[in-house]
């Protein structure tokens, strides 16, 4: 794969573009599993991916180096990447298989069902999408490093498939659980099928064994990292096991909805590899005014209309008015999120500890280190915190427990946040934007108000039309306002065009 320049704004267009679009197809395959099952299968359907990450914990390790070395243009890291994963892979699915018999019960014994045997084919099923997100896990950063706007293709592909399976499957066919996870897997296999063939020329190249001792010897330190990022993931298992039937449906839902927000961090994909290449401190201060250009008006829109999206997947959901109040919080969260990802975009793309001979002295005294440590912070804090609110206030309630659950956890990460801002300070200098960012919260503060005033509905086309008046009241407001808000469909359009010839002149080249 020849190394291409990097075009920040172009790669950020297109992945949010195909994000924007999986908006659609990702609501309307959570619609279909939402509306066909019960309460108690839907909290089982989250489950089943809270589960799963226990065992792709490596997923990312080693692709971690792996992207570092493709950026560098180090030939074989591809395959020597893929070859690891897969050991990886295998290794995790013979852990999960011999692991989850006996894991049921405990879990479902909090939640009074007894037949969990009934769904142990169903947990067996979903093992098959170990290998491919360890797969996933490799390919999506050697693209990450070379031609990032692929990884928005590759989206785009999975989402509309899975959309479509699940349709088949879990509307026409009558299968919810088995349907919506079989679409999946399909869904992934197809779209580690297109990167498998974008990274085809790499995976020609000759295995460099010699490049994973250094990085196993690196992974340490990212082995640390995930494993604190799935302690801390651990309040979703208690959430299931103490909170009552549907607490994690209820958390579930709002998620969805909340994560929408954090897809406008794809405006920023390029970032990481960019500062690799070249540091430079205007394509932090670009990728802020991109990202809160959106997600702003983003959480600003699911707080106001918080109580019509609620229930655009779970109808029974009025049962419990104070759902909304998860949504709102979790939107609040989503925004925290989306900002610190930059930031920590910033703080690996400006460290240097795999440019020398690595030790493990050298790695703890990375910034890298002290990054990953705050995920342990954040799991001191939460867990016995999460536990004793579960078990002593919110037992078998499952608002009280979702509420109380995405609360403690989004206080925390706000702190972590801090935290890691004061970081980045101390390592390079990042310029806010606040002028542009008070241009943003003017006109998401006005669309804001035009959303409040509406009447509330809980009909799917109202919400829909809502948020459209929503989007061209911002719009209409930023643009009124902000002068390169004005120019930014002219500079997405040149983009565009610049790439096209791009293509051309390759291919005469050619």
């Amino acid at each position: 794969m020849a190394k291409n320049e990097i075009r920040l704004q172009y790669t950020g267009y297109i992945i949010f573009a195909a994000k924007i679009i999986s908006i659609a197809t990702g609501l309307v395959f959570q619609f279909m599993v939402a509306r066909s099952t019960a309460k108690q299968d839907y909290d089982i359907f989250f489950n089943l991916s809270d589960i799963l990450a226990y065992f792709t914990l490596l997923a990312g390790v080693v692709p971690f180096w792996v992207m570092r070395c493709v950026a560098r243009g180090k030939a074989g890291a591809t395959k020597t990447g893929l070859a690891t994963n897969l050991i990886f892979s295998m290794i995790s699915t013979v852990a999960y298989l011999a692991i989850i018999p006996f894991v049921l019960p405990i879990l479902f014994s909090g939640l009074g069902i007894s037949n969990w045997t009934v769904y142990l084919p169903l947990y067996l099923l979903v093992s098959v999408q170990i290998t491919e997100l360890y797969l996933m896990g490799l390919f999506e950063p050697c693209l990450q490093a070379v031609k990032p706007q692929t990884v928005g293709y590759g989206v785009l592909i999975q989402q509309i498939l899975k959309m479509v399976l699940g349709y088949v499957l879990i509307v026409q066919v009558g299968q919810p659980l088995v349907g919506a996870v079989t679409a999946t897997i399909i869904a992934f296999a197809v779209q580690v099928g297109y990167y498998f063939k974008l990274n085809a020329v790499e995976l020609k190249e000759r295995i460099q064994w010699g490049y994973l001792r250094e990085w196993l010897k690196g992974s340490v330190l990212n082995i640390y990292s995930v494993v604190g990022s799935q302690i801390a993931a651990f309040i979703f298992i208690l959430l299931f096991s103490l909170g009552g039937e549907g607490s994690r449906g209820i958390y579930g839902a709002a998620a969805q909805i909340a994560n929408v927000i954090t897809y406008s961090s794809f405006l920023s994909f390029a970032l990481y590899p960019k500062l690799l290449a070249d540091r430079k401190s205007e394509d932090v201060t670009d990728s802020l005014k991109t990202v809160l250009m959106f997600a702003l008006p983003m959480t600003v829109g699911a707080i106001a209309l918080a109580n019509s999206y609620i229930i655009l997947l779970r109808v029974e959901l009025v049962e419990f008015p104070g759902a909304a109040l998860v949504l709102v919080v979790l939107a609040l969260d989503a925004l925290v999120t989306v900002i610190s990802g930059i930031y920590g975009s910033v703080l690996f793309g400006v460290e240097t500890v795999d440019q020398e001979e690595m030790s493990v002295r050298s790695l703890i005294r990375s910034r890298l280190f002290k990054f990953y440590s705050l995920s342990y912070v954040h799991s001191a804090i939460t867990l016995p915190t999460t536990y004793f609110v579960l078990t002593t206030f919110a037992y078998q309630q499952p608002l009280e427990a979702a509420l109380s659950v995405c609360v403690i956890n989004s206080i925390v990460r706000f702190a972590m946040f801090i935290v890691l801002v004061t970081m980045v300070r101390k390592t390079f200098k990042v310029a806010i934007p606040w002028k542009a960012i008070g241009k943003y919260l003017l006109a998401a503060s006005v669309m804001g108000i035009a959303l409040f005033l509406l009447p509330y509905s809980n009909r799917i086309s109202t919400t829909l039309i809502w948020t459209a008046i929503g989007a061209a009241v911002y719009l209409t407001v930023l643009m009124l306002i902000d002068k390169n808000s004005r120019e930014l469909p002219k500079s997405v359009f040149q983009e565009l065009r610049r790439k096209k010839k791009d293509k051309e002149s390759e291919f005469e080249a050619g």
